[in-house]
């Protein structure tokens, strides 16, 4: 079960990547959601339900692993990524598929996830793994109603 709960935290590896496993993890995020788009050819409404969906799902898997992990690897270790891929889903929920939207929805959950500005920091604190996931949920939420506003007034 610790196999497990490594493979999710790490996002299958990639946490184990020496620089940048972060972005590579948001990376994976956009890449998957561009082949569930593309290889499958699901409408609007469904995107929007599977994305929903997926992100209060590795929210919540996210968490229990990084629970598991925590002790072996260290609190909110580098090691632990599932954080920015649920991060940047909540960032592109309820957002039009586009490849514009993804771009800009990639650069504005990087940007809260990194400088953690508005209070971001402050939901670290949070044990039993919530601390690491939480910080960039809301990091996702800002991004995504940022990414809103710039949709309605473009």
């Amino acid at each position: 079960m610790l196999k497990f709960h490594k493979t999710v935290a790490s996002v299958f590896g990639i946490g184990f990547i020496p620089k940048g496993s972060g972005t590579v993890a948001a990376s994976f995020a956009c890449l998957l959601l561009i082949s569930l788009q593309y290889f499958f050819k699901i409408n609007s409404k469904e995107y929007q339900i599977i994305l929903l969906i997926t992100s209060i799902l590795t929210t919540f898997l996210g968490r229990w692993s990084a629970k598991i992990v925590e002790p072996i690897w260290g609190e909110d270790s580098s090691k632990i990524v599932i954080d920015e891929v649920a991060g940047m889903l909540i960032t592109l929920c309820f957002v039009p598929f586009s490849l514009l939207n993804l771009g800009l929805g990639f650069v504005l959950f990087r940007f809260f996830d990194i400088y953690k500005p508005l209070y971001i920091r402050y939901f670290e604190k949070y044990p039993n793994g919530w601390g690491v996931m939480l910080d960039d949920v809301v990091a996702g939420i800002y991004a995504n109603l940022v990414l809103q506003l710039i949709i309605f007034f473009w």
